[in-house]
């Protein structure tokens, strides 16, 4: 071990804790019934469908857990969510039964408009390339809040994929 061991251990410790930042993304654990809006392009009528959402903070308060499932049984989802201490920015996965690949996303949180805002990017299946994506959480209250998913693909342009609204149940 060199000198720096000592930094460097309290470095881990103090990456190890939990903040408000945690606390914040606490408020959302529970069950929540969720109704969902689907577009697959940039116009037309969305999908509409509902399910269930739990959410369950795990290791120490530092990760919120979830897991959807829809109430058709045909659509089910998990990830996880946090606050990284040390790059001080939220982040998180999500991994479903409609692809095989991980969304990973980073983002800031407003406190002015109780607003998380999530950025990322995937291959699109459709022809290989890489689309751009946000993902915008508002807390409307402590029994409701809300995400909504826009992709930008290759031309530039912003579309929105999904709308969630969620009802604490």
């Amino acid at each position: 071990m060199t000198s720096d061991s000592g930094e460097m251990k309290d470095a881990c410790m103090g990456a190890a804790g939990t903040g408000p930042e945690h606390e914040g993304i606490a408020r959302l654990e529970g069950t929540w019934r969720a109704e969902v809006k689907m577009w697959m392009g940039p116009q037309g009528e969305p999908m509409v469908s509902q399910g269930t959402m739990k959410n369950t903070m795990v290791l120490g308060g530092r990760f919120l857990q979830e897991a959807y499932e829809d109430d058709a049984g045909m659509y089910e989802g998990r990830g996880f969510w946090g606050y990284n201490t040390t790059e001080k920015r939220y982040e998180g996965l999500w991994i479903d039964a409609m692809a095989t690949f991980f969304q990973l996303e980073h983002g800031a949180h407003d406190a002015s408009t109780d607003t998380y805002t999530m950025h990322g990017s995937m291959t699109n299946p459709a022809n290989g390339q890489t689309m751009k994506k946000r993902s915008v959480i508002r807390v409307l209250s402590p029994t409701e809040h809300t995400m909504e998913v826009f992709f930008q693909t290759g031309d530039g342009k912003e579309s929105k994929s999904m709308e969630i609204r969620y009802v604490r149940a």
